[in-house]
């Protein structure tokens, strides 16, 4: 199983993009790019320095071109990738490629919405001088203690050993003063703190925007930040990241999924680094992959053909799918047990772990073919649970 990431802000060096645009292929890609962001992305990629970079504004058009471009490198056939990749997830904003990557949305689409993501929250983050610390080891519930003991956030879990507090820089400093034992704090390097109710307002302009954008189904799993859970519904994918902005990234409960799901390998797109980090401490036997420069492309896509295969969801014109969320038991509702058309927005069951439990809809409805498990039966990750033919469909 095969798992592509997309990394967040902070993941920027100055000059990563300078290999990237030798390729004439890349460079015009990248250009066009850049016209839909209205921001000269190839300068920032490899003249500006790290403060340059740094602002919301630039760092998030920056990553999420620089990752859709180089994952048609990768794959210069689309259908190759979807006949590999059993999952995609991206970090923070990170999940825009991927949810143009998984073909939820276009990739001029993508770059809209974080033209705007970036500005949104750039002014958020002018409104109260706020940033974001790594805290590095340490008891896990001691380091959360100390952050809530100083209103801070855990903005990010990224599973054992590493949580990144954010909050306003009076508070952080309280924390530096104060640090968790046997923790290590780093300042990060970015505009705001993110993740916070601090980033609410960029919230309400990011929703006005998303009710105008079209989404497909997409053609991949794609793994939430907001819980880890499989999203299989174009909308619900563009709400999520919308709502994201304000909520603290569950990085730790994405590596969870990936495990359920039984990855044996995860690519990261370039700036690539941080997250197969993460992975290496947090996923011990899972190979993971750094794609950083070009010259890597052959090796990357042998380690694709390598831990590829496709996911459990067909996506064809005739039939549709309706997949879990999560690892859990599947309880059917007993309505729709009974009936042979399911209405728009229909609820199915849930499905329940130790940790959650997840209401199961069919969002487009359709008439039931074939139930693929039953009540009561454990079910994996993006499972399909109920085979649909569309109402209308020849």
């Amino acid at each position: 199983m095969l798992v592509i990431v997309a990394p967040g802000q902070g993941a920027q060096t100055p000059g990563f993009l300078t290999p990237w645009l030798e390729d004439t292929t890349f460079a015009s890609r990248f250009e066009w790019l850049s016209t839909v962001a209205d921001l000269d992305l190839a300068h920032y990629g490899t003249e500006a320095d790290a403060e340059t970079i740094r602002d919301t504004r630039i760092a998030q058009p920056l990553l999420v071109a620089t990752g859709l471009i180089a994952a048609l490198e990768l794959f210069p056939h689309p259908a190759d990738a979807f006949s590999q990749i059993g999952a995609v997830a991206g970090h923070s904003v990170g999940e825009i490629a991927a949810a143009a990557g998984a073909r939820a949305i276009t990739a001029e689409q993508a770059m809209v919405l974080v033209r705007e993501r970036g500005n949104a929250m750039a002014e958020a983050s002018a409104v109260t001088p706020t940033g974001m610390t790594a805290v590095l080891g340490g008891d896990r519930d001691e380091v959360l203690a100390a952050l809530a003991a100083q209103g801070l956030t855990a903005a990010n879990d990224n599973g054992p050993g590493q949580i990144v507090a954010a909050g306003t820089l009076e508070q952080l400093q309280a924390l530096a003063d104060e640090p968790p034992a046997k923790a290590r704090l780093i300042p990060l390097s970015v505009a705001g703190a993110f993740h916070t109710e601090h980033m609410a307002q960029a919230v309400g302009r990011m929703a006005t925007l998303a009710r105008s954008v079209s989404t497909h189904d997409p053609r991949t799993p794609v793994i939430s930040n907001r819980d880890g859970q499989i999203v299989h519904d174009g909308r619900e994918v563009i709400a999520r990241i919308v709502g994201q902005i304000a909520r603290p990234v569950r990085w730790d409960l994405c590596m969870e999924t990936m495990s359920d799901l039984g990855v044996t390998g995860i690519l990261e797109m370039p700036p690539a680094g941080t997250l197969v980090g993460i992975a290496k401490r947090a996923l011990p036997g899972v190979e993971t992959f750094a794609l950083k420069t070009p010259d890597q492309l052959d090796d990357a896509r042998a380690f694709c053909a390598k831990h590829g295969e496709a996911s459990m969801i067909e996506t064809t014109p005739t039939w549709m799918m309706v997949v879990s969320p999560m690892k859990g038991t599947f309880h059917r509702d007993a309505e729709a047990a009974e009936v042979g058309i399911l209405a728009p927005g229909a609820t199915l069951g849930d499905v329940a772990s130790s940790r959650d439990r997840a209401a199961i809809h069919a969002p487009h409805g359709g008439q039931v073919v074939e139930w693929l498990v039953e009540d009561g039966d454990l079910v994996s990750p993006g499972q399909p649970l109920v085979r649909l033919h569309p109402e209308g469909a020849a």
